[in-house]
């Protein structure tokens, strides 16, 4: 991940409901045309896995389709993923920490980055069906109530019972590039729940508007018990359409991350997520 990116989500973490200038964090074309994994140690062997994965996330992060990692064709290219990879870096985990035997030396995490030239990628795109979505991605007022037994809340810029929760988002908007912000209490005061998941999305469009934001990611999070994990429902407003999504029994984690990920379906004009 590059430093200017990591820059980036820096201050969307410290500004997320200030709103930004025309042109303010819009990624740059090396940025887009990126992507990052996990691998353990450096070997050969590690590293052909992770370019693989590099290759299913990079053609996400370019197109917005989420759905290109399940085509048929995709098994034949990941076979030979490392020829579209243009260059590639690893950054220690632990770094700063010693390596106590030999063995620590073959097991220790890292990031591997893999860059890639964007008309070795287009071409790829293009045998997939799919091409890239350049230009800035839209900035997204998430307006989210979240229920966990007796506890209510709705997420907003400045209430400490968020915390976490506005931490995962805003990691969950760097694979994709996304922008996002989260509303001022002031400026949901009042609005319940119900509200949330009831109004007209394109009323939510206009609240947004007042957070700093393009429009709204308008969403609820409930835990289940019955499905151990949190169930989340999204709605997003393209093109004059109501687009809605689910996803059941995660992590509020993976609730945000398929958020995203649906949200970029959309944006990028690859319909229903």
């Amino acid at each position: 991940m590059s430093a200017f990116w990591r820059l980036g989500i820096a201050i969307i973490g410290l500004l997320a409901a200030v709103p930004a200038p025309p042109g303010a964090m819009a990624a740059t074309i090396d940025d887009l045309y990126q992507s990052q994994t996990i691998v353990t140690g450096t070997g050969e062997v590690n590293r052909q896995i992770g370019f693989k994965d590099c290759l299913d996330r990079v053609l996400v992060r370019v197109s917005g389709d989420q759905r290109l990692p399940a085509k048929r064709e995709m098994a034949a290219l990941r076979d030979k993923a490392g020829d579209f990879v243009d260059s590639f870096r690893y950054h220690d985990r632990l770094e700063g920490i010693p390596v106590h035997d030999e063995q620590g030396t073959h097991d220790r995490p890292h990031d591997l980055t893999c860059l890639y030239k964007p008309a070795v990628l287009d071409k790829v795109l293009a045998q997939l069906g799919s091409r890239p979505w350049l230009g800035e991605r839209p900035r997204l007022a998430i307006l989210l109530s979240a229920e966990q037994g007796e506890r209510h809340f709705v997420l907003t810029a400045d209430d400490g019972r968020g915390e976490a929760m506005r931490d995962s988002f805003v990691n969950a908007t760097g694979p994709l590039l996304m922008r996002i912000a989260f509303p001022p209490a002031e400026l949901v005061s009042g609005m319940d729940e119900k509200a949330l998941r009831a109004d007209d999305i394109a009323g939510l469009d206009q609240l947004a508007k007042k957070a700093g934001a393009d429009q709204a990611l308008a969403g609820s999070i409930v835990w289940s018990d019955k499905d151990l994990g949190w169930i989340a429902d999204w709605r997003l407003g393209e093109g004059g359409k109501t687009y809605r999504w689910q996803v059941r029994g995660v992590s509020f984690d993976e609730a945000f991350r398929v958020a995203m990920r649906g949200a970029a379906q959309v944006l990028s004009g690859n319909g229903q997520p």
